[in-house]
């Protein structure tokens, strides 16, 4: 078969013509691509230009590209045409230049329409995480009413084993930091408060913040960072290793057994935590002020008991329980939604912290704005 070739040839007012002939297909690949990037080096003629083809006896995929490629490397200089092609060599150039054409992306966007985008974007995926929410909390209820009615079993060992790792391993941490907390807060407080001469209300103050919103708060966001992202890594490493599938085709809910031991475990430890932050950085902030206030132990926590009141202290318990499901929930299903690689593992990991902490936050000021309301 004849072998290609690819020559310029002179045309009217000094116009190009790049005259090709020959075997244009994949047998000649060697000498395609070198013959073509020859002549386009050597051709200084002016534009229009014309790709004459009535020489080519023979043509596949890879000379329409080869051709393709002529005709875009000319057009930058000028006008181009083809000529000469059958019908059937046309079509399959065609093709061949379709393909190569990129996908048209979308107009670029400018001004606001962006923010509003993204916007936009955020408060779907936000109305479809509190859907998965509901959906999934749905499901934790009804597996808590099929344990109720006895269509359901709960191992005890299992929610014993989650209330040491959430409660009894916590404490150390818990105690500590709300210890240090209740200091700083007593300690700034008897600073603003000595210039009006009544360093002694650094008890009230500390003692209702304490009570109502601080403990159980710091609590709560100490246990979704802790508590929490376990949950998530591990039930997602389980779905990573298809441990779930297989609890699946045993018959067994899993819900039944990995999520309602971790949130029971939650929805008991986490009061219990809260009491300990309460006392904690109650023990803290009379420390404080003994040393910075010259307020004795004796009778700054006489004045606490004098001045707190049980409604104050029962208000950080009745958040604890709705704290422990809105985190035991949120790890519970970023855990299950994680598939089979490493970095979608982390990602999930995240966002339950994050969500679980924000949720929290705004769990904390409804409840804030509830209690206010009915002057509790």
């Amino acid at each position: 078969m004849a072998r290609p070739s690819a020559i310029w040839g002179d045309a009217a007012r000094g116009s190009g013509v790049l005259q090709l002939s020959g075997a244009w297909t994949a047998d000649h690949a060697s000498d395609l691509e070198t013959t073509l990037e020859t002549a386009l080096k050597q051709g200084s003629f002016a534009a229009p230009f014309r790709i004459d083809c009535a020489g080519i006896v023979a043509l596949d995929t890879l000379g329409a590209w080869l051709i393709h490629r002529a005709r875009l490397a000319l057009s930058e200089r000028g006008e181009v045409s083809l000529a000469g092609l059958k019908r059937d060599q046309t079509h399959l150039v065609e093709e061949v230049a379709q393909a190569q054409m990129p996908p048209a992306g979308p107009p670029r966007a400018t001004g606001a329409y962006p923010l509003l985008v993204d916007v936009g974007e955020a408060v779907v995926d936000a109305g479809k995480d509190v859907s998965k929410g509901v959906t999934f909390f749905g499901s934790v209820i009804a597996a808590l009413g099929r344990l109720v009615i006895g269509r359901a079993k709960l191992r005890p060992a299992a929610v014993i084993t989650q209330l040491e790792r959430v409660a009894l391993r916590g404490v150390p941490i818990i105690a500590l930091i709300s210890f240090l907390v209740g200091a700083i807060i007593a300690q700034q407080s008897i600073f603003q408060l000595q210039r009006f001469g009544q360093p002694h209300f650094v008890a009230d103050l500390v003692g209702v913040l304490v009570l109502r919103e601080l403990a159980v708060l710091l609590t709560s966001i100490m246990v979704a960072g802790r508590s929490g992202s376990a949950f998530t890594a591990e039930l997602g490493s389980m779905k990573m290793r298809e441990e779930v599938d297989a609890l699946q085709t045993m018959g067994l809910d899993p819900v039944e057994v990995l999520v309602l031991p971790r949130i029971l475990a939650l929805l008991i430890g986490l009061p219990l935590l809260t009491f300990v932050s309460s006392m904690s950085a109650i023990a803290g902030a009379a420390l404080v002020a003994d040393i910075y206030g010259g307020i004795s132990m004796e009778i700054f926590f006489a004045r606490v008991q004098n001045i707190i009141g049980m409604n104050t202290f029962m208000v950080g318990m009745y958040k604890a329980p709705f704290m422990a499901l809105v985190i035991g929930v949120i790890a519970c299903i970023e855990g299950f939604a994680v598939r089979g690689s490493a970095e979608s593992l982390g990602s999930h990991t995240t966002a339950s912290v994050v969500k679980s902490i924000f949720v929290v936050i705004v769990v904390d000021g409804l409840f804030a704005m509830f209690f206010a309301s009915i002057r509790y």
